[in-house]
């Protein structure tokens, strides 16, 4: 009789623990969002209904979330104070997001930026006094989705984009971990500063027709300027080594948000300059179409690594969005959620980690000052905050993480969720120290999914005929 309930016991064990027990993701999607800062797009954390159970707070504790809903700090005003105005998510102008505006707005003294300097900067489109203080209002459910995300899963107050500058840079970080022209160069604290110059097409990169530039700064400062065709080793490139399958969606293969093509030995431009990438690794896994990872996903054909840029109608930028970001972000997450199962019998839920990023702060006021690396790397890393939002069945509802990370971090869960030496890079995965293994219980049972509240679904993404803009309209 002992025996038989001895066998009964690890039967309920077994059942109970087993369905929980994974040692890591086998797909993670990382979902890039464009140009907003966490007190621009996330003051509905603070408010009825996603702000009853917990408080907003400027120096958060526990589970607060670090944002400041006024007294935003403005050395122009007689006060140095200025209280923010309420802007609907499509906009009609836009913030200098450049590296010469981070530096305006952060307003550095002995280190530390006063984060007082945004009334200063420059805008485009029709702009108010002080534009850049201001932040999204949800009078009418438009980001019911990223509130309901980032109150159900798990939310990072301190996630800070790796570069002090715009798209360009951004996105060659969360790809390949710099934006230096080679391996040497990152060593020595050079980097790629700015978005491509003359705007006058849209091909960046490796294919960019001749005379089109990218600034570099140094640690003497912004002096020079190169042909915008990098080459280092990537992410892209260790998956590769270890045989991880891998996908870069985006909206054309000319656009400065297609990192992969700004990586020489990727893209194998057939040309010096105006040509094509011709890479058999650009080729095989760079999709033209970011909606195609919805179908994959249905067709139960998802890559291992995906990287995941919007169309310029669901990407957030103020000045030509259309407003579909937050339904965009909320149909990848429910098509992993709501998938059924393959033929092989795996479910997308329970091994698919999501994390969504933005990937700079778009001009937006932030209250927190950034950390300044030391050494070389210091004068340009790190820029402002960036919201940051993470998925999975493994991630309790509400956590809040207080932990200072950037984009590196996102590049060392990676390795070490695929069992790559964290850092193996030896560029801005080397030079975070965390990995986000924080927002995960990889022990407990699969969560069950509840579907994300959304205006539009996958069908209207999949289905949607329009045009493909840019993310951002530079």
């Amino acid at each position: 009789m002992r025996l038989a309930r001895a066998c009964l016991f690890f039967i309920f064990l077994a059942a109970v623990v087993a369905p929980g027990q994974i040692t890591s993701f086998k797909h993670v999607i990382l979902v890039v969002q464009e140009n907003r800062s966490p007190d621009n797009l996330f003051q509905g954390l603070c408010s009825a209904p996603f702000g009853t159970s917990r408080s907003c707070s400027s120096s958060p504790t526990g589970s607060q979330y670090d944002i400041l809903t006024g007294n935003w700090l403005d050395k122009t005003s007689s006060t140095g104070v200025t209280q923010p105005t309420s802007i609907e998510l499509v906009g009609d102008y836009d913030p200098s997001h450049t590296h010469s505006a981070f530096t305006t707005t952060c307003d550095e003294k002995a280190g530390v930026c006063k984060m007082d300097g945004a009334a200063n900067d420059s805008c485009t489109g029709t702009c108010p006094t002080r534009m850049a203080y201001a932040y999204v209002s949800n009078t009418d459910s438009t980001l019911t989705p990223y509130l309901t995300l980032a109150t159900s899963y798990g939310w990072a107050n301190h996630m800070f984009q790796t570069n002090q500058g715009p798209s360009f840079p951004a996105h060659q970080f969360l790809f390949g971990g710099t934006s230096a022209p080679s391996a040497a160069d990152d060593a020595i604290g050079t980097f790629a500063s700015e978005n491509m110059t003359p705007w006058t097409t849209p091909d960046a990169g490796c294919i960019a027709l001749s005379g089109v530039v990218v600034e570099l700064i140094t640690t003497l400062g912004e002096h020079s300027s190169i042909y915008p065709c990098l080459d280092h080793e990537t992410m892209a490139d260790l998956f590769d080594d270890i045989g991880v399958s891998w996908k870069y969606y985006t909206e054309s293969n000319g656009s400065i948000w297609t990192a992969p093509n700004a990586i020489e030995h990727i893209c194998v431009p057939n040309e010096p300059t105006g040509g094509e990438c011709t890479g058999s690794d650009y080729i095989n896994n760079v999709v033209i179409k970011p909606a195609e990872v919805l179908t994959e996903i249905g067709e139960c054909n998802l890559p291992q690594v995906t990287w995941v840029i919007p169309t310029g109608a669901n990407s957030d930028h103020p000045k030509g969005n259309e407003g579909g970001g937050p339904s965009w972000v909320a149909s990848v997450v429910n098509a992993i959620g709501n998938n059924p199962k393959c033929k092989d019998g795996e479910n997308y839920w329970d091994d698919t980690a999501i994390l969504i990023t933005w990937d700079d702060w778009g001009g937006w006021y932030d209250h927190e000052p950034p950390t300044f690396l030391a050494g070389d790397e210091g004068d340009y890393q790190y820029g402002f905050r960036v919201p940051f939002i993470v998925v999975s069945a493994y991630t309790a509802a509400g956590y809040v993480d207080n932990t200072r990370m950037d984009f590196g971090t996102i590049l060392r869960f990676l390795e070490k969720n695929y069992g790559i030496a964290e850092g193996a890079l030896g560029f801005a995965d080397a030079r975070s120290t965390t990995d986000l293994t924080e927002f995960f219980n990889l022990d407990q049972v699969p969560r069950v999914f509840q579907t994300i509240p959304a205006r539009l679904d996958a069908n209207f993404f999949v289905n949607d005929k329009s045009e493909p803009t840019d993310p951002d309209d530079y």
